[in-house]
């Protein structure tokens, strides 16, 4: 790193990549100093829209660059064990997209190589991040509702998506379950854990892609979880939890919310609501902010997305894919 700025590398180029390297351009600390694709002529497209001084046509030469901090990996779910790994590998530090990876193992082997380097890893889960987020979860963590004892979380979008798209080609990850289950799951555990006991049910298309997964979680306290995702039916994004001694509801975008309600049995409810300082409420530079951060103070791992964390979700959407009988070309 320089003195003042942290400098990102970012491999691929697809929408995610562009809504990423917006939010860094909103960063005053942040330069992204090179991208890479699998062709020239995409990466420099992507350079020239965002003012990127390098383009790479392969991804190894983006690992290679020594001029680079940390590299962003937004490549599809079924990429990033390899293009995470060709970074670590080369001693870059690394953020990836969520779903982690396809699997736990692969999961796995990413977080031991980090550790073997000595490199920063984390999962692009910027719903951690997010000050209402956070807030919402210290609330809970408080006892501001006391003894949690359900939670729910939807996800859904509306499509249709064709056959051929990306969200339902298995051999990329595709299907609800890792592009938006990721985030349900991701958002009961930031709140009570692994859970103990796994249900879930899955309407699948002719390409064995989930279109759409319920799921039932357990916990030895006693809570529960219901938790939906969809490619083929747009629902409100909302979550609620209820404890012992009250409720918080998101009435919509639980992953990154613009408001939430807290109400507590006898008191008259609360709202808190997104100070206007930190953004709009779709904005990805808490995350890139809590990387740089980590990184500044030479941490290998964000305790806001710990890694830990992060290989329990993978191992309930191993879990939750086994249930409902979706497995990927890659797993034989």
């Amino acid at each position: 790193m320089t003195e003042e700025n942290v400098r990102w590398g970012i491999l691929a180029t697809g929408g995610i990549a562009a809504a990423f390297t917006a939010a860094l351009v909103d960063l005053p600390d942040a330069e992204v100093v090179a991208v890479a694709s699998r062709t020239e002529e995409s990466a420099k497209a992507f350079a020239d829209r965002f003012g990127i001084e390098r383009a790479y046509g392969d991804w190894a030469t983006l690992a290679a660059d020594e001029d680079i901090d940390v590299v962003y990996v937004a490549t599809p779910h079924s990429a990033h064990r390899a293009a995470a790994g060709l970074c670590l590998e080369a001693g870059r530090n690394v953020l990836v997209e969520k779903a982690f990876t396809l699997n736990s193992r692969e999961a796995t082997e990413l977080v031991e190589l980090a550790r073997a380097r000595g490199s920063f890893l984390m999962e692009a889960m910027w719903m951690y991040c997010n000050p209402l987020v956070r807030r919402l979860k210290a609330l809970v963590d408080d006892g501001a509702i006391g003894e949690v004892r359900t939670i729910q979380a939807d996800f859904g979008l509306a499509g249709p998506f064709p056959p051929s798209h990306r969200l339902r080609d298995p051999a990329q990850g595709g299907g609800a379950l890792l592009d938006l289950g990721v985030y349900p799951v991701s958002f009961a555990q930031l709140l009570l854990g692994e859970p103990a006991g796994i249900k879930a049910s899955a309407v699948l298309s002719a390409e064995g892609a989930d279109l759409q997964t319920a799921a039932l979680f357990s916990w030895d306290s006693g809570a529960l979880a219901a938790l939906h995702c969809s490619i083929v039916g747009g629902t409100g994004t909302s979550a609620s939890v209820t404890g012992s001694l009250g409720r918080i509801d998101i009435p919509d975008g639980f992953f990154h919310p613009e408001r939430f309600v807290l109400h507590r049995d006898g008191r008259d409810p609360e709202e808190f609501v997104l100070d206007p300082a930190d953004g709009p409420r779709n904005t990805l530079r808490h995350e890139a902010a809590e990387v740089m951060r980590a990184l500044r103070a030479s941490e290998t791992e964000s305790p806001l997305v710990p890694l830990e964390g992060t290989l329990a979700v993978m191992r309930t959407l191993d879990a939750v894919r086994e249930r409902i009988g979706v497995r990927y070309p890659q797993e034989g």
